[in-house]
């Protein structure tokens, strides 16, 4: 398989999707952060000092997916048509953060996907960092993308 991120020199480029198809695509990622029991029985209650940590992370999720392309130097700005997050647990000592973003468009959207749960967990980490510094965010997978020349994706698994 060709990496499309190189132009004949061998550098860089933003590759160029003015002749693909515009598409409906979808993309799923999940994240996971392990911490001490006790942590996550505090984000669950809302007694974390600094607020509701699971609200805030799934509104900075949503805003990183928007800003892809900001963080990511060869992602393209897309217009997003739907960003959503949702979070589970083992009732024990991992946090389970899924995001899915979709767009109609000639680019897919993995990316956001993969940079909205990361912020998410990095929105967690920061709110409970005082409680614990020692949790640990991964691993960040894509789990599903739909749309596009390549056709559809799942992990194997999950």
């Amino acid at each position: 398989m060709d990496l499309t991120h190189f132009n004949d020199q061998g550098r860089a480029r933003m590759v160029d999707v003015s002749d693909k198809d515009v598409t409906a695509r979808t993309a799923v990622a999940r994240t996971t952060v392990t911490m001490a029991e006790e942590t996550l029985r505090r984000i669950k209650a809302g007694t974390i000092g600094k607020g509701d940590v699971l609200a805030v992370a799934q509104v900075a999720g949503i805003m990183a997916a928007k800003k892809t392309s900001d963080w990511i130097p060869m992602c393209h700005p897309l217009p997003l048509t739907g960003v959503n997050l949702a979070f589970g647990d083992n009732g024990a000592n991992e946090l389970y953060i899924e995001g899915t973003v979709k767009t109609t468009g000639k680019t897919g959207v993995e990316m956001e996907a993969l940079t909205a749960v990361s912020a998410a967990a990095l929105t967690v980490y920061d709110m409970c960092k005082a409680l614990q510094k020692d949790m640990v965010i991964g691993p960040t997978l894509l789990v599903s993308k739909s749309g596009g020349k390549n056709g559809d994706y799942r992990v194997n698994g999950v």
